[in-house]
């Protein structure tokens, strides 16, 4: 049987919510090992004059517990 543990992130792109959620995951395994999955639990955008300036993503990543 395995442990699981989840944890929330939150995080920034100027480029896409895709590339929001690819950042928090990279950022996420720089100390947490054994990442199983990342599930995107809210998206919202900043706008300025008009334009998307900000992607912004809120993520739960699920990590296995050694």
């Amino acid at each position: 049987m395995a442990i699981l543990k989840v944890i929330e992130i939150l995080s920034n792109s100027e480029k896409s919510w895709e590339d929001a959620t690819k950042k928090a995951v990279r950022h996420a395994a720089k100390s947490v090992n054994n990442i199983r999955s990342v599930y995107v639990e809210d998206h919202s955008a900043v706008v300025k004059d008009g334009e998307v300036t900000d992607f912004r993503v809120n993520v739960k990543i699920t990590f296995e517990v050694k």
